[in-house]
């Protein structure tokens, strides 16, 4: 047992770090776990001066996927209103980054496919091995791998349990950056520096596009497009940005 929180949070300028910690179970998802992400994921959405989060694991390690000892104790992996793990059905509204050590398996793994962006370590194993445990990968990873990799690729993860190394899933396009091992956060930080200067209204709005647009007919997609980029195409952020690059200086970004 630990005093701990099973979730730590610290802002490091526009980003909110959120690590998991429960080393001590390889930071598997418990009820605890699930509220602090699902809590983080409120602040980092209702703070106007948090840009990007990152979500790390303790320990050396990401996260090994449901508490099975909690589950069998009848404690739920459930936050209200976002799903397992706090975040599987509904992540933020801002940037996701994940960055994992050693492996993100299982619902860990779904939880890392919740992000936006993924940073890996060398040699970090990713997988989805419910079928070992006579378990379905229902957390996100059915629904959102077949739209990132090749259909049989995904197959052979589900049906093998087996792991990839992160190179892997680098070469399929799942893992956007390999860093050295002990510095994922690193460059997932250098990752959120980067997404953290752009103007956070065409932020949000990229990444719902994003999320959204796999159901949009092309009748109404562009309607669709439109309800959304619209506003920031008149906003006086998206002014800032053209007279600060004819000025040759920084935005100064007002998020309306």
């Amino acid at each position: 047992m630990t005093d701990q929180p099973a979730v730590l949070t610290e802002r490091r300028g526009p980003v909110l770090v959120i690590t998991l910690n429960r080393p001590e179970v390889r930071n598997a998802v418990n009820a605890a776990l699930a509220e602090g992400i699902g809590r983080a994921l409120d602040e980092l959405d209702s703070d106007d001066a948090l840009q990007v989060g990152i979500l790390t694991g303790a320990g050396g390690f990401f996260c090994a996927g449901m508490d099975l000892g909690a589950f069998v104790k009848g404690e739920s992996p459930y936050y209200e209103g976002r799903g397992f793990a706090g975040i599987a059905q509904r992540a933020s509204r801002k940037p996701l980054i994940a960055a994992i050590e050693g492996f993100a398996v299982a619902g860990g793994f779904e939880v890392a496919l919740a992000c936006d962006l993924i940073v890996a370590a060398e040699g970090a194993k990713l997988g989805i091995p419910e079928s070992k445990r006579s378990l379905v990968a229902a957390g996100g990873a059915l629904l959102r791998l077949p739209k990132r990799m090749p259909y049989h690729v995904v197959m052979e993860l589900a049906l093998t349990g087996d792991p990839f190394p992160a190179e892997r899933f680098h070469e399929l396009g799942v893992v956007n950056r390999i860093a050295a091992k002990g510095e994922a956060l690193d460059t997932a930080l250098e990752l959120a520096e980067a997404i953290g200067k752009n103007g956070p209204l065409a932020l949000a709005a990229a990444k719902q596009i994003l999320d959204e647009q796999f159901d949009w007919s092309s009748e109404e997609m562009w309607e669709k497009q439109g309800a959304i980029a619209g506003p920031v195409m008149t906003s006086e952020d998206a002014k800032e940005g053209a007279s600060a690059f004819k000025e040759k200086r920084e935005p100064e970004w007002k998020g309306r």
